[in-house]
């Protein structure tokens, strides 16, 4: 994945300036990234929840999930976190479900989903797996004109980036990326800034290849700073 520290994301600048706005998050932001493949250790749960999870629900009042995202999550230790935060009072996360569609915004739905589908391996007739949280929560929230959506994944960040090429529907919709909401926590000033910065090197700067493309810690904290570093509440 880039690291973009040379254009603004308005999506961004958007939540950094209300945080509570609804926030849509894919299944990737609650499960902790494993590059056991590059010799690496995989994140533990419980540190990617010390470091990860809850700074970003203890900033942000209104993040939700789609049901079909929800599925997805089907490791216990994550299912049990995101069952107990969307269980306490009040709740941290909200699941969206398409039962809570009128008949218009279904049709609007089904419209969409077949626009977004064609670019994924997603096929909405046989409802398969792949690509289906991503499909499905998008479709659903560009028929309830919700703005922002949170991943790490290529799709929804194509689909939404490149919406007027692709044809998409999504060109009203804005994505935001996890090294933005990392940089956000570092912001704050209230997290352990090493966690923080282990956790973008374990994302975004293992390999050589990201170390070309990618700027290091100290140059994507400046490179965000000089976009961003009065907008936020640092």
């Amino acid at each position: 994945m880039r690291v973009d520290i040379d254009n603004p994301n308005p999506a961004f600048i958007a939540i950094m300036e209300d945080c509570d706005q609804k926030v849509f998050l894919d299944a990737n932001f609650f499960i902790p990234p494993d590059r056991s493949n590059l010799g690496i250790k995989p994140y533990r749960f419980e540190h990617f929840r010390d470091v990860w999870l809850d700074p970003l629900l203890s900033e942000f009042s209104r993040l939700s999930i789609h049901e079909a995202v929800y599925d997805e999550l089907v490791e216990e230790l994550v299912k049990k976190y995101v069952d107990d935060q969307v269980g306490s009072d009040p709740a941290r996360i909200c699941i969206h479900s398409d039962s809570e569609l009128t008949e218009v915004e279904i049709a609007l739905r089904n419209h969409f989903m077949a626009k977004i589908a064609v670019h994924s391996q997603y096929d909405p007739n046989m409802d398969n797996a792949k690509d289906r949280g991503e499909v499905r929560s998008l479709s659903f929230m560009a028929a309830r004109k919700y703005l922002y959506f949170a991943a790490n994944d290529s799709l929804p960040i194509r689909l939404i980036k490149d919406a007027d090429k692709l044809d998409s529907g999504l060109k009203d919709m804005g994505i935001i990326q996890m090294y933005e909401l990392i940089y956000y926590l570092y912001l704050t000033g209230k997290y352990d800034n090493k966690s923080l910065r282990i956790l973008y090197k374990y994302e975004y700067y293992l390999t050589a290849r990201e170390k070309n493309s990618n700027p290091g810690w100290e140059e994507f904290i400046s490179g965000m700073n000089s976009l961003y570093g009065k907008k936020g509440k640092g």
